[in-house]
């Protein structure tokens, strides 16, 4: 006798293209693409079972990721893109010490020159970015490993 049905995920004509181009995209993550795989799989019928074969996951993830997308179907793509509702969510740990407004300053700051900041230097290095964050009160402390992190993570 076989068990309970799978939850039922629709795509939409705008969501399956979307979905395809991130399965066949060169400089997507890995899991982003598995998920789009599974969605996609799911959409045609598949049982989680066929899917977890197939793609060489468990059927709890093929499960997590059935629900996953039937919950965010009320969400506008304009307001969460399908790559966004295939992401990991946001981890339990410490509260972030640095705010989206602080590593906004902080990224500005790296494109600024740094003798406009009456710095003796020609280009910004971990070290002296987090210095000038200090003397700005931007934030009270910061390492030159975190200031390098925070402005890799936004391409400056």
């Amino acid at each position: 006798m076989p068990g309970p049905r799978p939850i039922q995920v629709n795509i939409s004509e705008i969501e399956k293209p979307e979905l395809i181009k991130l399965v066949r995209r060169h400089n997507v993550a890995q899991q982003i693409a598995l998920r789009a795989r599974i969605i996609l799989a799911a959409a045609d019928d598949q049982s989680n079972a066929q899917i977890a074969r197939t793609l060489h996951v468990t059927m709890d993830t093929v499960r997590l990721w059935r629900r996953r997308w039937a919950d965010l179907r009320p969400i506008s793509i304009d307001d969460l893109s399908i790559e966004e509702r295939l992401e990991d969510l946001p981890r339990p740990g410490a509260p972030a010490r640095i705010t989206a407004e602080q590593a906004c300053q902080i990224a500005a700051l790296a494109c600024e020159e740094p003798e406009d900041s009456e710095r003796p230097i020609t280009h910004w290095t971990a070290r002296e970015v987090a210095d000038e964050v200090i003397q700005r009160g931007i934030v009270e402390q910061i390492s030159p490993r975190h200031a390098a992190r925070l402005l890799k993570r936004c391409r400056c």
